[in-house]
């Protein structure tokens, strides 16, 4: 098992490095120039655009700013923001916390309500519960995320004033308690939670289901009935490990999304998150951000799969690694 991770590790400098230069040309081959400002704003000079330009190496050859990115790269400095001048890596550590927290929150919400759902519509299909379950599912697909929390909004924090709509903390958070400060957290934290965990509760309770079915009709779980074994003991112990092999492959890839699928609610909810930095940082061409954005993107991804690979031996014993 140690060799195999170790191995693993090694793989992933040079697909990161391949990342990194697909990213790099595509970011730079996309439309607009960051250092085109006159275009935006007439009262720009042309000598301070000539001055930026040099500034950021933008008048280099392609491969030349790549090598410069990556020289700096290497001593953990992603450069500095062109909007605002800031160190790249400072403002991710500033907004990253922010939307990891939200995200792995919802995953849990997801893990800790989609199984139990998953394996009792499982136990009984076509019962009562399942054609319930069934129902919810279908409207959690279809319903958009946008359009949920702007729901939410409007019921639990203008009509009946439970929640507040928007930010991470209120106006008089630093005068609270402690226990304030942290139940006022809590409160700005419920419906971005909610609305980041609706559409994969739905997906992830089916995913559930569908395995906890095919599992239960294998012989070895008839077998065990068979000999008088505690149904619970069957279903919890023996069906649902390996039910659960595909979906650690679904949550290894859903890591990347953290940062991706982060846009929605982090703009309707003004928080400020990575997903919110990385568009912003799009639509302004600021190629340093872009890039520090998708390194920190890749290296979930990897660590993800990596993550999933790993989980697989503690789900399933007979798989092993030498």
């Amino acid at each position: 098992m140690l060799s195999y991770f170790l191995k693993r590790l090694l793989n992933i400098v040079p697909l990161l490095l391949g990342i990194t230069i697909i990213s790099f040309a595509v970011i730079h081959l996309a439309p607009g120039r960051p250092a085109y400002l006159k275009e935006m704003d007439p009262r720009i000079s042309l000598e301070a655009q000539e001055r930026l330009i040099k500034l950021y190496d933008l008048d280099k050859p392609l491969f030349k700013q790549y090598l410069n990115w990556l020289k700096r790269v290497l001593r953990l400095d992603f450069g500095n923001s062109f909007v605002d001048g800031r160190k790249v890596i400072v403002r991710i550590r500033e907004r990253l916390p922010v939307t990891l927290l939200i995200n792995i929150l919802s995953m849990v919400l997801i893990i800790v309500v989609a199984l139990p759902i998953g394996v009792i519509s499982a136990l009984k299909p076509g019962g009562l519960f399942d054609k319930w379950t069934t129902f919810f599912v279908f409207l959690g697909f279809s319903l958009p995320g946008f359009w949920l929390a702007l729901l939410l909004m409007l019921l639990l924090g203008i009509k009946l004033n439970w929640l507040p709509i928007s930010g991470l903390k209120s106006f008089d958070y630093y005068q609270l308690s402690f226990w304030g400060k942290n139940l006022d957290i809590i409160k700005h934290l419920i419906l971005p939670v909610s609305v980041a965990a609706f559409g994969g509760l739905a997906g992830f309770s089916r995913y559930v289901r569908g395995n906890m079915i095919g599992v239960l009709k294998q012989d070895y779980i008839r077998a065990a009935y068979a000999q008088g074994i505690n149904k619970r003991r069957i279903v919890y112990k023996y069906a649902l490990k390996n039910a659960l092999l595909p979906l650690i492959t679904i949550l290894g890839l859903s890591i990347p999304g953290l940062i991706g699928g982060s846009v929605i609610f982090e703009s309707i909810f003004a928080i400020p998150g990575m997903g919110r930095l990385l568009y912003n940082s799009a639509v302004a061409r600021d190629y340093p951000m872009i890039m520090g954005g998708l390194v920190i993107g890749a290296v979930l991804t990897l660590l993800g799969n990596l993550l999933a690979d790993l989980c697989y031996a503690w789900a399933d014993p007979r798989i092993k690694y030498e």
